[in-house]
């Protein structure tokens, strides 16, 4: 059967059986079946419900893995952002390259990550693990930079001020009965003018505009988290039926969505409230 194509009546001409099993057969094997409970429909309610938790135990456990792996992601962005800047190996890759160095930091990082969202069903799910793995690892050494500009205390109150909105937004997100997907094509919208505002602004830098774009921002991605969060229960739950492996490649994406998110956030929040060296 082709990938997510799903059985029609024509493929079965008697989807409750074979045409050769008599009634008296049907009765025979339900009799046998239940031989042993005293109660058939209490022993069928029971099992019913028992895959029900098993299923809801199951999706749980999957979204607690894509969270997983976007902390793993999270700790090797601060651990290489930490050691570049104490090394000095930031500083002196500046140095070397100067702009070309930067701008071939950020196409990089471009690519993988599209490259990543686009192949994720044709490559292995460790691959895409190692990948974003070090696509981290890339984003950590990049934001090295910000030990440049602000001083350590203004860096950990951003750190957990983002960390204890991103908890918050996704609890909501995961209990509330809004629906945040039929958001998305407005807030890819809304990013797509955030860019080109910030763009427009490093060029033509216009006074206060800075932290309005930035304040939009922020909040952009608080929407973004959200619709990133109710997108990941809902992929795992699509894709559930496609084996293990499809899940793990299916968390790797939506780990990769709500990593950004977090640190769009963080880079927002910091130059709202950060003071600077």
């Amino acid at each position: 059967m082709a990938f997510g194509q799903q059985p029609h009546n024509g493929d079965n001409q008697y989807p409750y059986g074979q045409p050769q099993y008599g009634q008296q057969q049907y009765g025979q094997q339900y009799q046998q079946q239940y031989a042993y409970a005293p109660n058939g429909t209490a022993a069928m309610n029971a099992q019913t419900a028992y895959s029900y938790e098993e299923v809801q135990s199951a999706k749980r456990t999957s979204v607690t893995k894509v969270y997983g792996e976007m902390t793993i992601g999270l700790l090797i962005t601060a651990v290489v952002a930490v050691f570049a800047q104490v090394s000095g190996t930031y500083i002196a890759f500046l140095q070397a390259t100067g702009l070309i160095g930067v701008i071939l930091f950020a196409v990089i990082q471009v690519g993988m990550a599209v490259y990543l969202g686009a192949r994720i069903m044709s490559i292995k799910a460790s691959t895409a693990r190692v990948m974003f793995y070090v696509y981290a690892a890339l984003m950590g050494f990049t934001l090295s930079s910000i030990f440049m500009v602000y001083d350590l205390g203004s860096i950990g109150l951003a750190l957990g001020m983002t960390a204890l909105f991103f908890l918050v937004l996704t609890m909501f997100s995961l209990t509330t009965k809004m629906n945040m997907l039929k958001a998305g094509p407005i807030l890819m919208v809304a990013l797509i003018v955030l860019i080109i505002s910030q763009l427009v602004l490093s060029f033509l830098p216009v006074s206060g505009m800075t932290q309005l774009v930035c304040a939009i921002g922020l909040i952009i991605f608080a929407g973004m988290t959200m619709y990133d969060a109710q997108q990941t229960r809902a992929l795992l739950s699509a894709y559930e039926a496609q084996g293990p492996e499809m899940i793990k490649k299916v968390s790797i994406v939506c780990a990769l969505n709500l990593y950004l998110d977090f640190v769009n956030m963080f880079l927002y929040v910091l130059q709202l409230l950060g003071s600077r060296d």
